[in-house]
């Protein structure tokens, strides 16, 4: 009993610690976190704003978030898209997309799955942190001015 007791002070405090630094965003959180800039539609997940000052880069994250709130909740088969499919549900050029992805992709927030050899993209935890960061600020700066 005592090496039970033993056990459970060491490893409880050390659980309680990797939680506290353990970053993992549920179905639930990205909803709350994109409501207001994506829809699951019946053609598929779809960027959802009016917001015309969203960069090309914040169009293609938010497209990435909502094609991974549509494989977390069973209505799409993979969170990962291609140029090609991002290009028909944005209206971005495909130069653009690739040049946004080469870069998002070398700021750890995108990343490239290589699936049978044609390259699909899909956010990456810290793309979903900093894009979530960065469309609060927006907002919170349009609800004061």
């Amino acid at each position: 009993m005592r090496s039970l007791h033993e056990f459970v002070s060491k490893v409880v405090p050390n659980m309680d610690l990797a939680r506290t630094i353990t970053v993992n965003y549920s179905l639930n959180d990205l909803i709350q976190m994109f409501k207001e800039h994506v829809r699951i539609t019946p053609e598929g997940p779809r960027v959802w704003t009016q917001d015309k000052k969203l960069s090309d880069r914040d169009v293609i994250l938010l497209q990435l978030v909502a094609s991974r709130i549509a494989s977390l909740s069973n209505k799409a088969t993979s969170d990962a898209m291609g140029v090609a499919e991002i290009e028909a549900v944005t209206g971005l050029y495909p130069k653009t997309i690739s040049s946004r992805l080469s870069e998002l992709t070398k700021s750890a927030q995108v990343e490239r799955v290589d699936s049978q050899g044609g390259g699909k993209y899909r956010v990456s935890t810290l793309g979903v942190n900093r894009l979530g960061e960065q469309l609060s600020k927006k907002m919170k700066a349009q609800q004061s001015s």
